[in-house]
C-alpha cells in the first residue's frame, strides 16, 4: 500500500500513478467500477506490448491489441477518431514498438483529463490519501 504521499502525488500525475503497481490496480479497480476499464487496459497492453523483441511475438500482440480495442465494435472498443484509428491501421501493415503510440496518446491524455480527476474525487482513492 503506497503512503499517503506518495498517493497525493497521483493527483497531479498519471503517469506516477500508472508506474506504481497498486496505483495502476486502484485505478483499475475505480474504473471498472465505473464501466470504463478498457482505456486503462488498453494502455497497459500497449506498455507490454512496447516490451517485446520478437517480431513473431509483436505481431501476434498487435493484432489481438487491434481486435480487442481498435477494430469497430471490438469487445472493448477505445474511444479514438477515425484519423488516428487510421493511422493505427497503417502502422499494423508492419508492426514495430511505435505502432500504438499515437492511439496510446490519446488515450492518456482521456485518462488524464476525464478519469483521472473522478478518480481522485472517489471514495476508494480519499481512502488512500488519510
Amino acid at each position: 500500500r503506497p503512503s499517503p504521499e506518495e498517493a497525493l502525488q497521483w493527483r497531479d500525475s498519471l503517469e506516477k500513478l500508472l508506474q506504481n503497481p497498486y496505483g495502476l490496480a486502484s485505478f483499475h479497480s475505480f474504473l471498472r467500477s465505473e464501466f470504463s476499464e478498457e482505456n486503462v487496459e488498453f494502455w497497459a497492453a500497449c506498455e507490454d506490448y512496447k516490451k517485446t523483441k520478437s517480431p513473431l511475438k509483436m505481431a501476434e500482440k498487435a493484432k489481438k491489441i487491434y481486435e480487442e480495442f481498435i477494430q469497430t465494435e471490438a469487445p472493448k472498443e477505445v474511444n479514438i477518431d477515425h484519423f488516428t484509428k487510421g493511422v493505427t491501421m497503417k502502422n499494423l501493415v508492419e508492426p514495430s514498438p511505435s505502432s500504438f503510440d499515437m492511439a496510446q496518446k490519446r488515450i492518456f491524455a482521456l485518462m488524464e483529463k476525464d478519469s483521472l480527476p473522478r478518480f481522485v474525487r472517489s471514495e476508494l482513492y480519499q481512502e488512500l490519501v488519510k
